[in-house]
């Protein structure tokens, strides 16, 4: 059991005073090259840790390390992003190395020709398989909550999830009850803002290390128990039809080591229960 004298703030990358940094987290700085997993004339794929974002925007301190940036500076050529991932989330990421070969991506993942897959630590015992369909709108309810307000319609949302392993964790104080998470394999079908995260704390399974759509209880004996502070949620692979050659490419990464330790340590903990049917 480790003993985290600092608080999680509640806020999106749930980041803590000091400066960490590993494989696939980072706090406030980013000192180690950016690991480059496929490159060829038109793409590079990297991966990008949990905590960094992926392009600057207006709420982007001045300082603060940015990897499209820090990618263009390490490779000395331009970037044209085709898609992104959220702050909190790491893995795998796809650049085009020229406008025309970032249009061609970006189509395929418009007419959701790439296939994507992510692996989750979630709270909750989840069902062997599931489909979420949940119309998601632009803004999360937490938003409209903060007075941040997007008048257009839902869209269609559609996510599936496969169980990978259960886990019954009694934790060390025995003022704390047992708490129960699941490994997903997650297919999210289409795009949406924080589609993942939006969808498993809708059906009950907020991922661990959620600061905005997850469960702050969860989170903090999470972080108590292992000593991992990131978000539990990583892009591994994406599967598509290679624009130029027409090869079907299949881009693997792993899951990160912070989220390998989780396992880890949640390993001889591993179930066999299963958790109700989801299908909404």
């Amino acid at each position: 059991m480790h003993d985290f004298a600092t608080k999680l703030e509640d806020n999106e990358d749930g980041s803590l005073l000091g400066s960490i940094e590993t494989d696939d987290f980072i706090d406030a700085t980013l000192s180690q090259p950016l690991k480059i997993v496929y490159r060829d004339d038109n793409y590079v794929a990297v991966f990008k840790p949990a905590g960094l974002i992926v392009h600057r925007s207006k709420s982007t301190l001045e300082q603060e390390p940015v990897l499209l940036q820090r990618l263009r500076d390490q490779l000395r050529c331009h970037l044209y992003p085709v898609h992104r991932l959220d702050r909190p989330t790491a893995g795998l990421i796809l650049f085009g190395l020229s406008g025309a070969a970032a249009a061609k991506m970006v189509e395929l993942f418009t007419n959701r020709m790439v296939a994507k897959y992510y692996q989750a630590l979630v709270y909750g015992l989840t069902p062997d398989a599931g489909f979420i369909d949940q119309p998601l709108g632009a803004k999360s309810d937490d938003e409209w909550t903060q007075g941040i307000h997007d008048y257009r319609l839902p869209q269609d949302a559609l996510t599936q999830f496969e169980t990978l392993a259960r886990f019954y964790v009694s934790w060390e104080n025995p003022a704390t009850n047992p708490s129960q998470f699941s490994l997903l394999e997650i297919k999210p079908m289409t795009g949406r803002s924080h589609q993942i995260r939006r969808h498993l704390n809708h059906i009950g399974h907020p991922v661990i290390g959620d600061h905005r759509h997850g469960d702050k209880n969860q989170n903090e004996l999470a972080v108590a128990g292992t000593g991992v502070v990131r978000m539990l949620l990583t892009s591994m692979r994406l599967d598509f039809r290679h624009p130029y050659s027409s090869e079907l490419l299949s881009i693997l990464v792993g899951r990160g080591s912070e989220f390998d330790r989780v396992v880890a340590t949640m390993e001889p903990h591993r179930t066999k229960s299963e958790g109700s049917g989801v299908n909404t």
